[in-house]
């Protein structure tokens, strides 16, 4: 999709967004040094013009990256039913022969089903290929794209997680906290009072409820948002071959690049899958040859990602954001 940047405060209300997306107006303006009517105002329209949108994703479920495969002149449409599918987080369609990368959450027992009968059956699938992800260095929840100084980010209490953490999953969730999860996912901002009357709580139990699911690591709240609005308009998937003993050293070193969106360890024939944006192509040349990292890599593959059909769990609008202005 190709969208105009937003206006330097959107993008800084994005950015608070994407620290804390259940933050309100009036803590975003305080943060920002902003009248709160301004924040507000431009918030709600970011919100209600689905430009950025706010959504609980639950971590219940094991995370596989899928490579798909199709006939020509028929990847839009099984892309478009790949990520019409609830257990699909992303879905991206590369600059390579027809080929769609996805990342699917469902339990291993699934896995089998949805590889060898689902998938193929859909009109155009030519192979599919999966891989389990194995280590988060980064996801798009943890993705702060440098919109806010460090001392914006610590006033709104979030910041990325030091370490990579596992996509394994062992939680027993009750029918309230199940509940919950479909609430978040629906709308990560659904105000206290309407999450305690759903659970038929106080609001202080809801609070709780909710903070305790984020701590848990059941559910992430984050703020979806295409990156060319923020002035990263060229995204590329790489996929980077390294010795399993470099894995931990070249993955931490990529996240420090806030250009890196997400990046996972995988147990396929490339260790590591990022998707990276930059302002440029001057930008992706300087992260394909930053030192920091790419002595530790054997081979990196970098292919164009073309369109987005969906985000951290969220279906893409190509519309969104077409009408902004420089």
């Amino acid at each position: 999709m190709s969208s105009a940047p937003l206006d330097p405060l959107s993008q800084r209300i994005v950015g608070a967004l994407q620290v804390d997306g259940r933050a309100s107006w009036r803590r975003i303006a305080e943060v920002l040094d902003e009248p709160v009517r301004t924040v507000a105002r431009r918030g709600a329209a970011l919100l209600e013009e689905r430009t950025v949108q706010v959504v609980g994703l639950p971590n219940t479920d094991p995370t596989h990256l899928l490579r798909i495969r199709c006939r020509a002149g028929t990847t839009a449409a099984v892309a478009a039913a790949v990520a019409a599918r609830r257990d699909t987080v992303f879905v991206y369609a590369l600059g390579r022969a027809p080929e769609i990368v996805a990342e699917v959450m469902t339990p291993y027992a699934s896995l089998a089903a949805l590889v060898l009968d689902e998938l193929p059956a859909l009109d155009g699938v030519e192979e599919v290929q999966a891989d389990s992800a194995l280590l988060y260095f980064r996801t798009i929840a943890e993705w702060l794209p440098g919109l806010l100084s460090a001392e914006e980010v610590a006033a709104l209490g979030g910041v990325p997680p030091a370490e990579p953490f596992s996509p394994e999953t062992h939680f027993r969730l009750d029918d309230v906290e199940r509940t919950l999860l479909d609430a978040l996912a629906a709308d990560g901002r659904t105000p206290l009072q309407e999450i305690a009357e759903l659970l038929g709580c106080s609001d202080a139990t809801a609070r709780r409820r909710v903070e305790q699911l984020v701590e848990r690591g059941v559910l992430r709240i984050r703020a979806v948002v295409e990156p060319a609005l923020l002035g990263l308009p060229v995204e590329t998937l790489l996929r980077v071959r390294v010795r399993p003993t470099e894995v931990d050293a070249v993955g931490r070193a990529l996240v420090g690049s806030p250009l890196v969106r997400y990046c996972t360890f995988v147990a396929g024939e490339d260790q590591l899958l990022v998707d990276v944006t930059t302002p440029d192509v001057d930008g992706l040349r300087a992260l394909l040859t930053d030192p920091a990292w790419i002595g530790g890599a054997d081979q990196v593959v970098a292919t164009p990602l073309l369109r987005a059909y969906k985000r951290g769990g969220v279906l893409v609008d190509a519309s969104v954001g077409s009408s902004h202005e420089r």
